[in-house]
């Protein structure tokens, strides 16, 4: 994990194993800001969708049981809206480092499109 103190607070860049074990354990709430149609092609399973175009840091829930963590397909955003929450008060901020494409570069279970019938299909 790498850790970045910013004047709102902590970012904390998170790894796919670190994502995936977190989500295995049930300590984390993964939380994708890509576009609907984005998450509709594919998506970590269990990832909640809350795109950044709409995306309101006031909004969230509180963490008192699990942490959030954001990514997108990259990390650019995810860090973007990371950086937003931080600004609106909450103290330590999480997101995934290189987004979904490091989640599958790293060999991830993942949520797909079957092509042939347009159906969801596990991936990876």
């Amino acid at each position: 994990m790498k850790i970045e103190e910013t004047e709102g607070g902590t970012l904390e860049t998170w790894d796919a194993d670190e994502v995936e074990a977190g989500l295995e354990a049930g300590e984390i709430v993964l939380i994708d800001v890509r576009t609907p149609q984005e998450y509709m092609v594919e998506h970590v399973h269990g990832a909640l969708l809350m795109p950044m175009a709409f995306f309101r840091p006031e909004t969230l829930p509180g963490e008192t049981e699990k942490k959030l963590v954001f990514h997108c397909g990259s990390g650019v955003r995810s860090e973007k809206v990371a950086r937003r929450v931080l600004e609106n008060g909450r103290p330590v901020v999480r997101h995934l480092g290189g987004g979904f494409a490091a989640w599958k570069q790293a060999k991830k279970a993942y949520v797909g499109t079957d092509m042939a019938s347009g159906a969801p299909k596990k991936m990876g």
